[in-house]
């Protein structure tokens, strides 16, 4: 038997095994319905027909080139750069991990007809610093994606990959080494390079093209002796929030999915109001709000989720595209994001 054949047979038995596989499938600890609520279909079709948001920026946001600052000294021992969507580039303690890479322009197989970004990656996968692991919290197609893996394979040929049961088959039919890839169920834990992943829970859902909850989904605590931080992929709002709250707070950051949201789908998605209940459960944090600015998902303006978050008058880590930060440093309170007309070039750090 070869290795891939060995991997596949591993996957199989840990899922099988797994507190949340029932009949076949992966299941939330609350049972959910996947579509929009029963009672307001219509209301989404209506609203979907003849909303009238603006679900795209006239033009790119101003975003920077990131190189310049990672090349400097960190003097917290963590910083983010946020990259688009969910995609960020976290140095925490002299590592580096990559969170729900996506580079490419369309996100899903279904060509032209498929959801495009309307913002640009700062920089190329090429460009990016050598990796200490990567992240991905599920199987979405704006989160797992097959030509950001392939970029990332001729980037780096040992970096390992950190996922929710089941989505090793898709990395390793991809080319990903069985060994380099590392399936957790939740509250399951692995160490590497000085780094601490522990898969919580979230609920959510999985699947792509004709695999509905085949593969598991997951928020993750990573963390090294000094810093935790918490990344909640997609999901909902949940009461194991408070579970990993007794386990894992304080949290240095805390980067929560606040776009790609409507009331109907508040089962699966947070949304700005839920971000922040979720954040009070988790035992609060400098928060990052992701999961916004880069694909039109959903039926709510572009900038929803960040000018409902910039109306509460809260503490926010609101950070520029591709501009490294430190969240003990805080972020000024500027909605940068109202320039997007004004200002659609890629500018430089400095």
């Amino acid at each position: 038997m070869d290795e891939h054949a060995r991997a596949t047979g591993r996957r199989r038995e840990r899922s099988l095994a797994s507190p949340r596989f029932a009949g076949g499938l992966f299941r939330n600890t609350r049972r959910t319905t996947l579509g929009p609520k029963p009672g307001m279909r219509m209301g989404v079709a209506r609203e979907y027909l003849f909303g009238g948001q603006a679900r795209r920026p006239p033009r790119p946001l101003a975003a920077f080139d990131p190189r310049e600052g990672w090349a400097r000294p960190i003097a917290s021992s963590l910083r983010a750069t946020w990259l688009g969507h969910s995609t960020v580039l976290l140095e925490i303690d002299g590592y580096r991990v990559l969170t729900d890479p996506v580079w490419s322009d369309r996100i899903s197989p279904f060509g032209i007809a498929a959801p495009r970004r309307f913002q640009p990656v700062p920089i190329p996968v090429s460009a990016l610093p050598p990796l200490d692991a990567i992240v991905i919290s599920h199987d979405h197609f704006d989160h797992l994606d097959h030509g950001t893996i392939l970029g990332l394979l001729g980037h780096s040929t040992d970096t390992p990959f950190i996922v929710p049961l089941g989505l090793g088959m898709y990395l390793e039919a991809w080319g990903v080494p069985p060994a380099r890839v590392i399936e957790l169920d939740w509250w399951e834990s692995v160490e590497v390079a000085g780094l601490r992943f522990t898969a919580t829970p979230s609920q959510h859902f999985s699947g792509r093209v004709g695999n509905r909850n085949k593969t598991l989904w997951a928020s993750f605590v990573i963390e090294t002796e000094r810093r935790k931080v918490f990344f909640s992929g997609d999901t909902a709002l949940t009461p194991e929030f408070e579970d990993v709250r007794a386990k894992f707070a304080p949290f240095d950051l805390v980067m929560l999915e606040v776009g790609g949201f409507h009331p109907s789908w508040d089962h699966v998605h947070l949304g700005p109001d839920n971000a922040l209940e979720a954040l009070r459960m988790l035992g609060g944090g400098p928060f990052m709000p992701v999961h916004w600015g880069t694909f039109n998902l959903a039926l709510h303006a572009w900038d929803y989720p960040a000018e409902a978050l910039h109306a509460k008058n809260i503490d926010l880590l609101m950070p520029r595209l591709g501009s490294p930060f430190e969240p003990a440093h805080g972020l000024p309170r500027a909605a940068w994001w109202r320039a997007a007309e004004a200002v659609p070039e890629l500018v430089a750090v400095g």
